[in-house]
């Protein structure tokens, strides 16, 4: 038999996490305007009012000009928020229609159903962040300085995010509590967490507050990736996201298992 002849097979499971992933980003770029237009413009208002606005006045933190030191901020921003965004309200929404109940009787396992989810959102902020990328380099230019650091670090803020997305969509009872997350501890978390400044120029206590934050340390590592630049103890940052990555997928999955508030 030719080697051209042979065909590549996929397994039942690969053929379900296939199609859930399917419906996930068929379920997002239906509402393209919404789910991918209106972030990036967010991101475009953002580079050109802290480029022209404060840029011209802040001239430059720790020898980058301002906009281009806030950018992988708003890069790293897009893809939590979006990841985040995607699955909590997918999840919830699903709940609300109760169309997870025949996810949860169909033969796709846990682990299938949560993958699918996370990879949903995981794409979704992928994409997003991605665009930001590259109109923030049309804009203003970005350099990319240590990839091997950037992508694993991009990597794991996404699949955090994808995977604090679905935790939340699981507990969540109403949309009011996907909201209040994302409105009222996300949200000041990541613009806290040094997005469009530099914790080490901040007095006390406001510099060691910024330290306990955990955002803070994955804007580091993206910065560090893009621009070379850190404040932070970088394998160590990788390392703790590392971890913390894992847990939550490993919360999530016992979650999905049980089927803790997903179950009439």
């Amino acid at each position: 038999m030719s080697v051209f002849d042979s065909r590549v097979t996929l397994t039942p499971a690969q053929i379900r996490f296939a199609s859930l992933l399917r419906r996930e980003v068929a379920r997002f770029m239906k509402i393209k305007r919404q789910t991918v237009g209106a972030p990036l413009l967010e991101t475009f208002l953002y580079i050109s009012v802290f480029g022209a606005a404060l840029g011209s006045r802040v001239g430059e933190l720790h020898g980058y000009d301002y906009v281009v030191f806030v950018v992988p901020g708003l890069i790293m921003m897009a893809w939590a928020m979006n990841a985040f965004s995607n699955n909590s309200s997918s999840i919830l929404q699903q709940k609300f229609q109760r169309a997870i109940d025949d996810q949860l009787s169909s033969p796709a396992s846990p682990l299938e159903l949560l993958l699918a989810f996370t990879f949903g959102g995981f794409l979704r902020g992928g994409l997003v962040a991605l665009l930001t990328f590259l109109a923030a380099t049309a804009l203003v230019g970005v350099p990319v300085d240590h990839i091997e650091v950037l992508i694993p670090a991009l990597f794991l803020v996404g699949f955090f995010f994808a995977q604090l997305g679905v935790l939340v969509g699981v507990r969540a009872e109403q949309f009011d509590d996907v909201s209040f997350a994302q409105t009222f501890v996300l949200q000041p978390l990541l613009f806290l967490g040094g997005v469009f400044y530099s914790a080490s120029l901040l007095p006390q206590p406001f510099e060691t507050l910024t330290h306990i934050n955990p955002i803070y340390y994955m804007i580091g590592l993206t910065r560090y990736g893009f621009l070379g630049y850190s404040e932070i103890n970088i394998p160590l940052a990788l390392l703790f996201l590392t971890l913390a990555t894992a847990g939550l997928f490993l919360l999530n999955l016992r979650l999905f298992r049980q089927g803790y508030k997903l179950r009439a």
